[in-house]
């Protein structure tokens, strides 16, 4: 066993013995669930890792190792989602040359569940984006962007349930207001919607209305800032029910999730793994069924590397 595979699992026994259940009995019986959730953000169009000189990430990244490793746990595990916090497109000329047609069918074939949009999603314009939306063959969530205007207009979702094994998983997506580092010609007549309004918004329509066991937010806000500038751990402190958010834009590399008090004095996770496509995150959910959904976590930062193949 690996450090970070000895890691993830003491720290999932400790989280289980804290609400009495034993760990050994956690995969067989059948009052417990198992919720993986896999997730990437800022891949930046890096389709093919970095080479084995490169000064910062030798070996590291590329979509081939990715879905080696995806596919591995996924026969692993039974419950999977796999979830994108934006700006998949732009950093590498497969993006200059393809337009995100490459990155859209690669995450297709990967089996990705949902992503959101980044500022980069844009670069092409409104046009650009809507041009490689058929080779999507998964939802991009976002809440705070009101495409009724545009050409996006009803091929984005505010938000997407997904259900797995009796439980509802709700996941909604905030996008990074686009005046300042977007030109007014990609973005058109998109308009920007309140993050927290809107956050505040969706977390009360996943777990009052639908009843989710489980509500994730899928943002390219950025993990923190030293202004007044909204941030994930911004929208973590001011809302009620959100479990987890997957950041992106800030390419913050996060050891471990980050745990925020809510507003209900509750505990909300960040996480975010950089950038290029060089960390796969994960994090795995244990819930009891006869305790209310009562639930334990682990996670680990899973290293994506040039040695993993199809």
């Amino acid at each position: 066993m690996n450090r970070r595979n000895f890691i993830r699992g003491t720290v999932a026994s400790s989280c289980l013995l804290a609400f009495g259940i034993r760990p050994e009995s956690v995969y067989a019986a059948a009052d417990f669930v198992k919720i993986t959730i896999l997730h990437t953000n800022d891949v930046h169009s890096r389709i093919d890792p970095f080479p084995l000189d490169d000064g910062k990430f030798p070996g590291r990244g590329g979509a081939a190792p990715r879905a080696a490793l995806i596919k591995r746990i996924r026969q692993e595990e039974a419950n999977v989602l796999l979830l994108d916090a934006g700006d998949l497109f732009q950093g590498t000329p497969y993006f200059n040359y393809y337009g995100g047609e490459l990155e859209m069918k690669l995450m297709s074939k990967m089996g990705y569940d949902a992503g959101t949009m980044g500022n980069h999603e844009f670069d092409n314009g409104l046009e650009g984006f809507n041009k490689q939306l058929p080779h999507a063959n998964f939802p991009f969530l976002t809440s705070n962007y009101d495409f009724s205007d545009t050409i996006l207009n009803g091929k984005t979702k505010d938000y997407h349930i997904f259900k797995k094994d009796g439980l509802k998983i709700g996941v909604f997506g905030l996008g990074i207001e686009l005046a300042g580092i977007a030109n007014k010609e990609q973005y058109g007549e998109t308009r920007y919607l309140d993050p927290l309004k809107k956050a505040l918004e969706m977390e009360h329509i996943l777990k009052m209305e639908h009843k989710c066991d489980l509500v994730i937010c899928l943002s390219h806000l950025g993990y923190d800032y030293n202004t007044i500038k909204i941030s994930d751990k911004v929208i973590a402190k001011n809302t009620h029910y959100i479990d987890l958010i997957i950041g992106g834009h800030t390419h913050t590399f996060l050891e471990a999730p980050e745990s925020v008090k809510n507003l209900n004095r509750n505990e909300t996770l960040i996480n975010q793994v950089g950038y290029a496509g060089v960390n796969l995150g994960r994090l795995d959910f244990v819930f009891e069924r006869d305790r209310g959904g009562k639930r334990a976590y682990s996670s680990a930062t899973e290293e994506i590397n040039s040695y993993f193949k199809f």
